[in-house]
């Protein structure tokens, strides 16, 4: 399957929304919406496929493969959290060849200390800006194809305040990152800060009830940004319906007449690909 190029839409200038997916059930919905990108979220992965925190405890490993089967059963160029590069710098060079083989098109990597944190959550903690130009110097040499892009993300901000941040995005840029992400600016101001001092294509992370204001993508991209995503949007929701459901379920003994919307056996069938299926055993498997 041949994708859509992101740094191709990027360079036409198009504001890129890229939903949070988790697995293959967010993934195709998401695929289907028709959004320009899909976001692989470390958060979701870690907490769907392992039920753990965002703290550093997914692998490499955990990750990529996470990452190709998600690329495989999309058809949009996929974003996908790398965490720290998952180690040193000969870590981030095998993690940036496999995201890439993977099928990954953007590349996340942040400059948070080993184990990393969820960006929106306390007391984390970040490795000096010249080991992050490293890293991102080891990350863009790593890469093969003309359409791999790097995201450097710095988690400064809370700890060492705006100015901090806004001093490594722009070192980031200069360290040849094609995409910034300043994470967790908390007012709009800041937000408009970064988009007017950092020259470099610009993501912003939209988590609702997180460190940030959630702003429309009209507004950021008017701040200069280029790319908003938006990690909870899939699992937040989700994760509600599930537990009105369940809750439903035990207190009436039944799903019948339950007031969350649900998809038909025959929607799920559709989702999964059993069409597919039928149509293969039509053709090669009936006598």
């Amino acid at each position: 399957m041949i994708k859509p190029s992101l740094k191709t839409v990027l360079q036409s200038g198009q504001f890129v929304i890229a939903p949070g997916v988790f697995d293959m059930f967010s993934a195709r919905i998401a695929d289907r919406i028709g959004f320009p990108a899909l976001y692989m979220t470390g958060y979701g992965v870690s907490g769907s496929y392992l039920g753990v925190a965002d703290a550093g405890l997914v692998t490499y490993r955990d990750m990529v493969e996470r990452a190709r089967t998600i690329a495989d059963g999309t058809s949009l160029p996929l974003i996908a959290d790398a965490d720290t590069g998952f180690g040193g710098l000969i870590n981030v060079r095998q993690t940036v060849r496999g995201y890439e083989a993977a099928g990954v098109q953007a590349i996340q990597i942040e400059d948070q200390e080993m184990p990393k944190k969820c960006g929106h959550t306390p007391n984390r903690r970040v490795i000096s800006a010249a080991d992050m130009c490293r890293k991102i110097e080891v990350a863009v040499d790593a890469r093969t194809g003309p359409d791999t892009l790097i995201i450097a993300r710095t988690d400064s901000r809370t700890g060492l305040g705006l100015d901090e941040a806004i001093r490594r995005g722009q070192s980031y840029a200069k360290a040849g990152a094609d995409i910034v992400f300043v994470e967790a600016p908390e007012s709009e101001d800041e937000f408009r800060r970064v988009g007017g001092e950092v020259d470099c294509w610009l993501l912003a992370n939209m988590v609702p009830t997180g460190k940030s204001p959630v702003l429309s993508a009209e507004k950021l991209k008017a701040f200069g940004f280029n790319i908003a995503i938006y990690p909870s949007a899939g699992m937040s929701v989700v994760c509600a319906a599930l537990e009105a459901n369940y809750g439903y379920l035990k207190s009436h003994g039944s799903t019948e007449n339950s007031p969350v919307p649900a998809y038909t056996m025959a929607q799920l069938h559709d989702l999964t690909g059993f069409p597919e299926v039928w149509e293969f055993e039509r053709r090669f498997a009936e006598v």
